[in-house]
């Protein structure tokens, strides 16, 4: 019998969108960043260049390309040009210390390396230390920055060819990306993201926030975090527009806005809290419906009322580096349109309902029995579907145990409302969520025991303006030492990415139970006197 399967079967993966685009959007403007303009078919054409070149400088099927890159056209390249070459993306926070990116390139087994040059500073100190490194490609954007000993990006492409070469996905399931997790259980772990997997979650990004081609996408969300939630395919797949930004400043997102009339933007509710404490906010004449998707953190109603005021419509997502970025959505109904803005603003800012994509959503207790939904028993939000990881690279004690008992455990306590979306509540480990970005007591701890003063430490998450919250040191001192908040901060910040480093630092004895355990809770307790919402 002849196979007819591949008559009704083709691999799921983001790739073929480039594809598609360039063909029916050959001079569409696919990307801009300040002067610099690519149609599809060039975005198609540098894509290729990257594969070709890549497998050019020795890159096979399976092995890992790091990029630690700004959201620039290289970057939204490397999403397409990495796994067509048959490689996986290892898109690296650039707010990372070298320690920490040094862990992430070694761990993953990056063979390529590309980098910025204005972020050359974090490599240079581990050159040394990179164990499976054996290229690394430089990209200058700006005049800033140095060069590391290896080829400039464009003449790095020049040595591609633009033409399109096969896609080499045959198992859909095969590894597209390895997000490194910020480290909320220690050190942090690689979360394998699949091709088909980022296929649906990048539609279903372009159907829940309707896009289309006239989606003009504005890169204030970082696309190293979680592949920038899926959207540098989820564009794509609708031929729509990629306005690049390096750096998310108030009044330069409020001119991009109005001068690329911009659609749509993914921010977390700290870049919220910015833009609407901008004087620009009054200035603001919106040429067209402007579609804001945040997470990152519980966003406050009051945060939400704010950016709405401009005309502004802001859809709230909640999910993890482990579900692809968005899990869930405030699925907007109808019967809502006519709520006072108060009312629309605190349904807003609860977590909602699983994507259209991703399958299953639970508050469950202890026993994995769901709580009831009565909007005030709290229970663990677990997942499973189309959109939860593959595992953590290289760590199968970590997935199996993420994975018990058939679901993905997000260490979020929520409670499920009668109509069944849920809103989170609290967090079952003490993380830290920080303008967006996840922050470790456990690997902050573990560092400041380092300091040869310090005896005992507890970290918890204090609240904080701009930041929603950030760290706060408790420590108890050495016998016969006397350290000052300034040691302990400049201690941190010499080993750690500074925003994870604590605001602020008191000494003095810890509560603790009967059997010698921190009472975090009291100290938390403490510091969210007074205000509305303790995240942590």
């Amino acid at each position: 019998m002849v196979d007819t399967s591949n008559v009704y079967f083709t691999p799921l993966t983001p790739l073929t969108f480039l594809r598609r685009s360039a063909f029916v959007f050959p001079e569409k403007t696919a990307i801009i960043h300040g002067k610099t303009r690519y149609t599809y078919a060039e975005f198609n054409a540098r894509a290729n260049r990257l594969a070709t070149a890549l497998r050019g400088a020795g890159i096979e099927k399976g092995d890992r390309v790091a990029f630690l890159v700004p959201n620039i056209p290289q970057m939204l390249e490397g999403h397409f040009g990495v796994p067509l070459s048959g490689a996986v993306l290892v898109a690296i926070n650039t707010r990372l210390s070298s320690r920490e990116v040094g862990y992430i390139l070694n761990h993953s087994g990056a063979k390529i390396l590309v980098v910025e040059t204005t972020l050359a500073h974090v490599i240079e100190p581990i050159l040394d230390q990179l164990e499976t490194v054996k290229l690394i490609v430089n990209i200058r954007d700006v005049s800033e920055g140095k060069e590391l000993d290896g080829p400039l990006y464009e003449d790095f492409l020049a040595t591609g060819s633009p033409d399109d070469i096969p896609i080499p996905v045959e198992d859909e399931n095969d590894t597209i990306s390895i997000n490194y997790t910020s480290g909320t259980t220690g050190m942090p772990k690689g979360v394998m993201y699949s091709h088909r997997n980022a296929y649906l979650n990048s539609l279903c990004e372009a159907l829940e926030m309707q896009m289309n081609v006239y989606t003009n996408y504005l890169w204030t969300l970082p696309m190293f975090h979680c592949n920038g939630w899926c959207f540098p395919w989820g564009v794509t797949s609708v031929g729509g527009t990629h306005i690049c930004l390096r750096a998310v400043v108030a009044k330069e997102v409020y001119r991009l806005i109005e001068e690329e009339e911009i659609s749509h933007f993914c921010a977390a509710p700290t870049v919220l809290i910015m833009m609407s404490g901008d004087p620009a906010a009054k200035e603001l004449k919106l040429k067209r419906k402007l579609r804001i998707v945040t997470a990152g953190a519980p966003p406050s109603p009051t945060i939400i009322k704010n950016v709405e005021a401009i005309g502004a419509d802001i859809t709230h997502v909640y999910g993890l580096t482990e579900t692809f970025g968005p899990h869930s959505i405030c699925e907007w109904q109808p019967k809502w349109d006519s709520l006072l803005a108060d009312e629309r603003a605190k349904i807003k800012s609860r977590q909602g309902v699983p994507y259209i994509t991703a399958a299953e959503m639970r508050v469950v207790d202890g026993s994995m029995k769901d709580v009831p939904a009565d909007g005030q028993s709290m229970g663990e939000v677990v997942m499973r579907g189309n959109n939860v990881m593959k595992g953590y690279f290289m760590q199968p004690e970590a997935t199996e145990e993420a994975f018990s008992g058939g679901w993905f455990h997000s260490g979020d306590l929520a409670v499920m409302h009668p109509d069944g979306y849920i809103e989170i509540k609290d967090r079952k480990k003490d993380i830290i969520i920080s303008g967006g970005e996840n922050i470790s007591t456990v690997e902050l701890e573990n560092l400041i025991f380092q300091h040869p003063d310090v005896l005992e430490v507890a970290i918890v998450a204090v609240p904080h303006e701009k930041w929603g919250e950030v760290p706060k040191a408790f420590v108890v001192p050495k016998p016969g030492t006397n350290p000052t908040e300034e040691d302990i901060i400049q201690f941190c910040r010499n080993n750690i990415a500074h925003y994870k480093c604590p605001k602020s630092v008191e000494f003095g004895e810890l509560p603790k139970t009967s059997t010698g355990k921190i009472k975090k809770f009291v100290l938390r307790e403490k510091e969210w006197k007074g205000h509305d919402k303790r995240v942590n």
